[in-house]
């Protein structure tokens, strides 16, 4: 029997050269006691909290593998809620850095969250239309509202009513009355998508964004308000119509789609709308905390800024047009003095400024600092995050731009990496620069301005650099000075391709002017300096018939392989430039080739997504892999060995071996397309470049990498994925209406769900034991003892029936109603009796409630059918009520002691500060009798 051949597994080492994705909102938080400091951005899978005054991160919330798609900081500014790509929410405490609880609802991505302005409460909206609440303190979901027919854009809570609000791509606004979890209102006076709404003037006031340039505002009326009003509030503003307002007081736009037309709760008419300068679609908009200021952008890179009056500055700004009004009616005829005067919209929502942003603005989130300053955070598409300080209280407000964080990456997309030949630097090369990194500290400790490039390497002794351009230029660097040395003219077309010949002595291009040419490194003398300076030389051309995508030469520099356009590799001798083999077989063109170290094979990645492995000696097709499921754009070979590593459009990074044919290893973890990667020349490392703007490096270990294992792990990553996509349990008597449980069914609620079983197992075998113990010792006529079950010795010889209740406290709160609704029932009756003896010891009763509430609603036909657990309901009943009730008065008690705690508290300090104020105004009045006795001594 041969040996297997050992792999060492590769494992995720950084994540570098982001400053933010523009996947999810910025936001300000609250860190170290600061506001409008430090802000929270998207960073692929992670949170990144950066400190806009020093440009530094100072917090990662790390996540799992999913991509984030939301944020919402909490109103005490302890928390932060994030929504992922999966449907799932975290939240993690800004104090510690991890995640405290953990939601899965959602189907499909998070796209909206929102806390209420207690913080107890938490609502999400999703991709898959459904929007869900979330009890944060007790850790659980409260109810899931369908109604929508498109994704959840937006999610607002009102905070006086228990009303909730919600917009979709469907275009339509619904409200929600949360007492009963019911759909109450739909607005359905937009003709497209509603991408963003708030709520202005204390909740009086709704304004909605879609895909036009108007900003339309509503008019909301409260039904307890209506009663003590003659008039309905949406026909307030009657004013004058003034440029940029159109009013609308019609309320045939507004479709109220009420099943009890007598429980309407709110009344919302159509006022006017706002223009905005923009004419495309609105992508975000918001207000700062206290609502006074509103903001939004479109896809373009300006932000507009609107100032909202307060209910006492309209009041003032009414009683000044009333003073004008009446001047003018004492002119003018008696009709003109009766005539009504009210303010416009446009005067209660004013313009202040425009911010234009260096790119297109993704994201804003605004804050008024106590000093009355507007601080706005831009998130920007081109990796960017601005900072603005507005000076509202300026005769003519301009934004200035504060800080800028752009040191951690690329503004665009990486298109080619480059490991120096002593494992330590990193090269990366975009659109606008290159950069170089220190892999240890992973800090950039180069920039510099190139063109557009899509190659490069480092030249021997790593002191220069060599990038070649898509408008066929190659730009020589030196790394010391971070200066361009030399620009050389060297192919009509882009340069696609360039490799080091192994006597590196030179190297060679390939280009889209269907050349190959050959470059000499040479030393020549500066004109500035008396050194000589490195250049490069042109030798000689290689003219074929197609554009040149990869070339690469053999190690023994015998050989030079060039991928065409035509889907064929043709492999020349380098000495002569004679033809030798042609490599035919892919059906798209080949983006990348490499040959391995002793020169035996070559293999191809190809758009057609299939890897094929050639031998060099005759140009046969070994194997053709099927590797990626879009285009393989890059290819190489780990040092001194037979396996290689292949990148994808498909986003994963593969490892093979190319003696074996077999996949050894999946590197996941970028989130878009991988365009290239690089391992360093100890074979170490490997770095990679995706369109998420990321750069990650992953790391080669000490641990072996079983190939059975790993296709094990695999099957069970599937199965676990198909258990979250199967059709979710459905609760008995239940109808598929608006509202349903928060939860759903995912492997953690199964597992959880089976450890009770398990539990319960235990408990009536060892109750079986016990039984058939005590008939033995009664037989015997004497004590025999009795075997202790491992499991329960090794919590400590507790009883089965507390081990069934530690197990039981062990499921998250999150998870207990879905893993009770996969339970099957013939463990509940054994469950129901044991909750029965808990309750009565007055353990956990909060807990077993729930649990018991929930078992009783989903069960109710099976349990009241069954004539056995009559008693076992009877005593639940006596035992539960009498519990709950002294829990209740515990509270009670406790609620009272706080409050008189408070009252005490309050009162000292009042007299604290009465006392304060009165020493104060004491020290003054001897301090100036002072002064005036000296002034009379000199006098």
């Amino acid at each position: 029997m041969g040996l297997t051949r050992q792999y060492l597994r590769y494992e995720p080492a950084a994540l570098f050269g982001l400053v933010a994705s523009a996947r999810a909102r910025v936001a300000f938080v609250a860190l170290r006691g600061e506001r409008g400091r430090y802000v929270a951005v998207p960073g692929c899978e992670h949170v990144f909290v950066w400190d806009t005054r020093k440009g530094e991160k100072v917090l990662i919330l790390k996540g799992l593998k999913q991509e984030v798609s939301c944020l919402c900081p909490s109103p005490d500014g302890l928390h932060l809620a994030v929504g992922y790509e999966d449907g799932s929410i975290r939240v993690f405490s800004l104090l510690s850095g991890e995640a405290t609880i953990t939601f899965n609802g959602h189907r499909a991505a998070v796209t909206a969250l929102q806390y209420d302005h207690l913080g107890g409460r938490l609502v999400s909206g999703s991709k898959d239309t459904e929007v869900i609440v979330w009890d944060v303190i007790n850790e659980s979901g409260l109810y899931r509202l369908r109604g929508h027919k498109d994704v959840i854009t937006q999610v607002l809570f009102l905070k006086e009513k228990n009303l909730l609000v919600t917009c979709a791509k469907d275009t339509l606004v619904k409200w929600w009355d949360l007492d009963t979890q019911h759909c109450f209102k739909t607005l359905v006076g937009h003709r497209a998508e509603v991408w963003a709404m708030a709520l202005l003037s204390e909740e009086k006031r709704l304004i909605t964004g879609s895909a036009d340039s108007e900003l339309r505002v509503w008019d909301l009326t409260y039904i307890e308000e209506v009663k003590d009003r003659d008039e309905p509030e949406s026909k307030k503003s009657k004013g004058p119509s003034s440029p940029g307002v159109e009013e609308n007081t019609e309320e045939d736009e507004t479709l109220e789609l009420d099943e009890h037309p007598e429980e309407r709760i709110v009344k919302c008419g159509k006022v006017g709308s706002i223009m905005r300068e923009g004419r495309d679609r609105v992508v975000t908009l918001g207000t700062d905390r206290m609502g006074k200021f509103l903001a939004c952008h479109g896809t373009d890179a300006v932000l507009e800024v609107f100032s909202v009056l307060s209910e006492e500055e309209v009041q003032k700004k009414l009683e000044k047009k009333m003073k004008k009004a009446r001047k003018k009616a004492k002119q003018n005829s008696e009709e003109e003095r009766e005539r009504n005067v009210e303010l416009s919209l446009q005067e209660e929502i004013q313009r202040v400024t425009n911010v234009k942003a260096s790119s297109k603005i993704k994201s804003f989130d605004l804050i008024l600092s106590p000093k009355g300053e507007l601080k706005m955070v831009l998130l920007l598409q081109n990796n960017i995050i601005e900072l603005y300080n507005l000076d509202v209280s300026a005769q003519v407000p301009q934004a200035v731009r504060a800080s800028r964080i752009t040191i951690g990456g690329h503004r665009s997309d990486v298109r080619t990496l480059a490991f120096s030949s002593d494992n330590i630097a990193i090269l990366s090369a975009a659109a606008e620069s290159v950069k170089i990194w220190n892999r240890s500290t992973l800090q950039c400790i180069r920039t510099m301005e190139c063109e557009y490039a899509l190659c490069s390497l480092f030249v021997p002794g790593d002191r220069q650099v060599i990038i070649g351009t898509k408008t066929g230029k190659l730009q020589l660097y030196d790394l010391a000075s971070g200066s361009l040395i030399e620009t050389l003219d060297a192919h009509d077309g882009a340069v696609w391709s360039i490799a080091l010949s192994p006597d590196q002595h030179g190297f060679v291009t390939g280009g889209a002017d269907k050349c190959v040419k050959f470059w000499e490194f040479e030393l020549v003398k500066d004109e500035s300096s008396v050194q000589k300076r490195l250049s490069m030389k042109h030798v000689r051309i290689l003219q074929l018939d197609e554009d040149v995508l990869c070339v690469r030469y053999s190690p023994n520099q015998k050989l030079l392989a060039v991928s065409l356009l035509d889907c064929t590799v043709k492999v020349f001798y380098v000495d002569t430039l004679k033809f030798f083999l042609s490599l035919y077989g892919h059906k798209l063109p080949v983006l990348c080739m490499d040959i391995c170290y002793d020169g035996t094979l070559i293999a191809t990645g190809s758009a057609d997504r299939n890897v094929k492995i050639w031998g060099l000696d005759f140009g046969d097709c070994h194997r053709s892999l099927f590797a990626h499921d879009d285009s393989v754009m890059y290819l190489q070979f780990v040092p001194k060995s037979h396996l290689f590593f292949t990148a994808g459009k498909d986003s994963k990074i593969k490892q093979w071996d190319a003696d074996k044919f077999e996949h050894i290893q999946t590197l996941e973890g970028h989130h878009q397309e991988v365009w290239c990667l690089a391992l360093s020349p100890n074979g170490d490392y490997v770095v990679s470049a995706s369109h998420d703007k990321s750069l990650r490096l992953w790391e080669r270990t000490r641990e072996p990498l079983i190939l059975e294992e790993e296709r094990e792990m695999q099957r069970e990553a599937e199965y676990e994925e198909s258990v979250a996509k199967e059709e979710q349990p459905v609760v008995a008597g239940e109808r598929q209406g608006e509202t349903g449980l928060a939860g759903k069914k995912t492997i953690e609620t199964i597992k959880a769900a089976e450890k009770i079983m398990e539990a319960i197992e235990l408990y009536r075998e060892e109750m079986a034991k016990l039984k058939e113990h005590n008939a033995i010792c009664k037989a015997a006529g004497k004590e025999v003892p009795f075997p202790v079950n491992p499991i329960l010795r090794a919590y400590g010889n507790i009883t089965p029936s507390a081990y069934v209740l530690e197990v039981f406290k062990k499921v998250k709160s999150s998870e207990l109603e879905e893993s009770l609704l996969v339970l099957p029932f013939s463990y509940v009756p054994d469950l129901l009796k044991l909750f029965n003896e808990y309750i009565q010891l007055g353990s956990d009763v909060e807990l077993l409630c729930r649990a018991l509430l929930f078992l009783l609603k989903i069960h109710f036909g099976q349990i009241t059918s069954n004539q056995m657990l009559v008693t076992v309901i009877e005593n639940l009943k006596k035992t539960t009520i009498s519990r709950v009730s002294q829990a209740r008065d515990v509270l009670g008690f406790n609620m009272a002691g706080l409050q008189f705690l408070k009252r005490e508290i309050e009162a000292k300090d009042e007299v604290t500060f009465f006392a304060d104020a009165t020493e104060r105004f004491e020290e003054k009045r001897r301090k100036r009798k002072k002064k005036e006795k000296m002034v009379l001594a000199v006098l």
